[in-house]
């Protein structure tokens, strides 16, 4: 069976991954930073599904922490077939009000991290195959302090790195949903049904997971979930950044 490592892997969109990962075959590796959620998590999915789950428990703003994954990732006896780099956290869009030290492990977590465990597992996929799957956004097409930076960085890594490793049998995928019903808002402390968005702009889990391991199959470079969502992007190549900006600051994707 085939091997996935997923970071973030506890809560909200890693879970689905996993969840159906698990139900697809996939033995599993979950990191995550509680230990006591990534145990019960992983009883879980071992009960339900048949398949091997072992926890790595890591705070991925930590470097030994992403080394100690790098190198899970790099273990030869034991090869990663699909890393899902997931792992994150929003802040407020006030970037100037925000504290720097967490800024910078804003940054840490979004593109250094996955930098680092991207080159992990190009060292071990190329030439015998694998799958990158990057966890980004349709921030990462606007205009919208660091987080939308952090995801273009992540969008444009991805379209060259899926073109650049496709002759080793390797393929990169960002996966770029919009609002997405997770627990990631009320980390921020914004409850259910107060994050100024309409139902309308709501994504289910299941389904974002669902068209992001589709594309990855194909070997897309991009996938964005859902048509109203293509739509919205392709609204932001034709519409002043300016005003795209403004609208952004409704809410977080």
């Amino acid at each position: 069976m085939p091997t996935a490592l997923i970071t973030g892997a506890s809560a909200g969109l890693g879970a689905e991954f996993a969840h159906q990962l698990a139900e697809r075959g996939a033995d599993l590796v979950l990191v995550a930073r509680s230990q006591d959620a990534l145990d019960t998590f992983a009883a879980e999915l071992r009960a339900a599904y048949g398949v091997v789950v072992e926890v790595v428990t890591a705070d991925l703003v930590v470097e030994d922490d992403v080394k100690r994954v790098a190198a899970r990732i790099s273990a030869p006896e034991h090869p990663i077939d699909l890393l899902v780099n997931n792992a994150g956290f929003g802040l407020p869009l006030q970037f100037a009000d925000n504290d720097i030290e967490d800024e910078v492990r804003h940054l840490r977590i979004h593109v250094e991290a996955p930098m680092r465990l991207m080159h992990a597992a190009l060292g071990t996929m190329r030439g015998r195959g694998g799958r990158i799957i990057n966890v980004a956004s349709v921030a990462g097409f606007i205009s919208r302090s660091t987080y939308s930076a952090c995801k273009q960085w992540l969008i444009g890594f991805s379209r060259w790195a899926n073109s650049e490793y496709a002759s080793d049998g390797v393929t990169v995928t960002a996966v770029c949903p919009g609002f997405t019903h997770t627990t990631f808002h009320e980390r921020m402390g914004l409850q259910k049904g107060h994050e100024g968005i309409p139902e309308i702009g709501w994504l289910q889990a299941r389904d974002v997971v669902r068209e992001g391991l589709s594309a990855a199959s194909r070997g897309q470079a991009v996938c964005v979930p859902s048509l109203r969502y293509k739509l919205v992007v392709a609204v932001t190549k034709v519409l002043p950044s300016s005003l795209t900006a403004r609208a952004a600051r409704r809410g977080r994707v």
